[in-house]
């Protein structure tokens, strides 16, 4: 090989070592927890592999602005609300924000389930459990403290622990539920947009969503 090969393949390995990370780096660090932001309001919602979802309650058009969380802080990215049906929501980002892999398993009552969410742009975590009532279909939780009376934190992400990949998204938290028992005693509960609605994020990627060059900005580099 000759001297002047090696160098420009020295400078090509160079290259490609200090290019890789930054191109990898919003996907691997950063809180897929996104504020979601219109005219009328704030609201929580998640940034998976099948792109950003969360519940409209603030508004189910117009204009968004996204902020998401990165490694050296947040990002602010305006876009459009596109809904999906059944109460689900998207919107495209022209930056590949942080995100989390999916779960289409459908956690059961007695299950542990991790709530991921941000308040005054602060992350918090806390763990529920999976309750049930005959007179309800679909996923309820116990109510974690920092909940009760929290309307801002709809959409908050639900986890479950994977066997390979960690912590799972399989829901948003939309709202809560005062059931009265045979008892007489009311019992209020955190219900949750699980996977039988949010599949509809999945059909939308494969059928509408074309192959697009991400942009990569120094600001979220």
């Amino acid at each position: 090989m000759s001297a002047r090969r090696t160098v420009r393949l020295a400078l090509g390995l160079i290259l490609a070592a200090g290019l890789l990370p930054a191109c990898a780096l919003p996907r691997r660090r950063g809180d897929p927890t996104l504020l979601v932001t219109t005219s009328a309001g704030q609201e929580l919602g998640v940034s998976t592999e099948y792109g950003v979802v969360f519940l409209g309650r603030s508004a189910r058009s117009g204009a968004v602005d996204l902020t998401a969380w990165f490694g050296d802080g947040p990002s602010v990215e305006s876009t459009v609300i596109e809904p999906l049906g059944g109460g689900v929501y998207t919107a495209e980002t022209e930056i590949r924000l942080p995100t989390v892999p999916m779960t289409f398993r459908t956690p059961q009552p007695g299950d542990t389930v991790v709530l991921r969410g941000r308040k005054g742009g602060r992350k918090w975590e806390a763990a529920s459990h999976v309750l049930a009532d005959p007179r309800v279909e679909g996923i309820l939780l116990h109510i974690p403290p920092m909940l009760r009376g929290a309307p801002d934190q709809i959409g908050a992400g639900v986890y479950v622990t994977g066997d390979e990949h960690g912590q799972l998204f399989v829901g948003l938290v939309s709202g809560t539920l005062e059931l009265t028992g045979e008892d007489g005693r009311t019992r209020d509960y955190l219900t949750v947009m699980g996977p039988d609605d949010l599949w509809r994020l999945v059909t939308f990627r494969r059928e509408f969503q074309r192959q697009r060059r991400w942009v990569y900005r120094e600001d979220i580099l």
